[in-house]
């Protein structure tokens, strides 16, 4: 038995013939000690609701609750893993409720029905940038979550956290940091996944900024994606569609620049100007 009384996360994939599938950017993190570690990385989540995206067996689901959380929402499309995550819940009466669906599809503001929430995931490999920019660019700001911890390919981490000059720096940078303060909290070795990945992982911990730069949303969105789409060129040359010279010189920007040398709030001001 585990330290929550319940049998150890490999029993029960045998049990439940969980293999990881590569097609849902499945990878499950077995090892208690780190599940822990993610869970603490959230911060006190004893009066908050936590949703959770792909627990998969439930290694960060048994986790989360044994760290204290209220109530743990987890939103799983794996049809095969719904019998090992409601052994979980049976344990934790009340305290776990199970979503069987897709997050791509999911209301995630209604699941938080007004209550303080967290978003902590393993999130899988192939749909996690996805939702991170949707959870970056909700209309409501501040938005419905409280902080975000999410787990990610170490390079996609380093993009999130990335600024101006950084290799990694692009659109993720841009938008992570116009409305949060991100910051990686630590790696996560391959070896500690089933079955281990190719790269190594990062735990990404992001908090909301109260008053962010004023800027139209959809705007910043499709700016930075013009920007560096062609991140080599020079801005006269990647915003030619969006107004080239003519919107950079009403921003007051050098037309010569490259977009991974312009700020946040360079970038707020050209989509301002758009």
């Amino acid at each position: 038995m585990s330290a929550d009384g319940l049998p150890p996360l490999r029993e029960v994939i045998e049990r439940h013939g969980l293999q990881a599938r590569k097609a849902l950017g499945q990878n499950f993190l077995l090892d208690l000690n780190l599940t822990g570690k993610v869970a603490r990385a959230a911060g006190d989540l004893s009066e908050v609701t936590v949703i959770e995206v792909g627990p998969g067996p439930g290694g960060l689901t048994r986790a989360l609750l044994m760290h204290g959380a209220r109530r743990v929402v987890a939103i799983e499309r794996d049809e095969r893993c719904l019998a090992a995550l409601a052994e979980i819940a049976a344990r934790y009466p009340g305290r776990l409720e199970v979503i069987s669906g897709d997050a791509l599809k999911t209301d995630f503001a209604a699941l938080a029905d007004g209550t303080p929430t967290r978003i902590v995931a393993n999130l899988p490999y192939n749909i996690g940038t996805e939702l991170l920019v949707r959870w970056l660019t909700v209309a409501e700001w501040p938005p419905y979550y409280q902080s975000l911890t999410l787990m990610f390919q170490r390079e996609v981490a380093e993009r999130i956290v990335a600024g101006p000059g950084d290799e990694a720096y692009g659109r993720l940078g841009v938008l992570a940091g116009w409305r949060t303060q991100a910051r990686i909290a630590f790696d996560v070795p391959r070896q500690a996944f089933t079955p281990p990945p190719k790269v190594t992982s990062s735990v990404v911990h992001l908090v909301p900024r109260t008053a962010p730069l004023p800027v139209d949303v959809t705007t910043l969105g499709r700016l930075t994606q013009a920007a560096f789409g062609q991140r080599r060129k020079m801005l006269r040359q990647s915003l030619k569609g969006l107004g080239g010279e003519e919107l950079l010189a009403r921003a007051e920007i050098d037309p010569t620049r490259r977009p991974e040398t312009l700020t946040v709030g360079e970038f707020v001001r050209l989509a301002n100007a758009l």
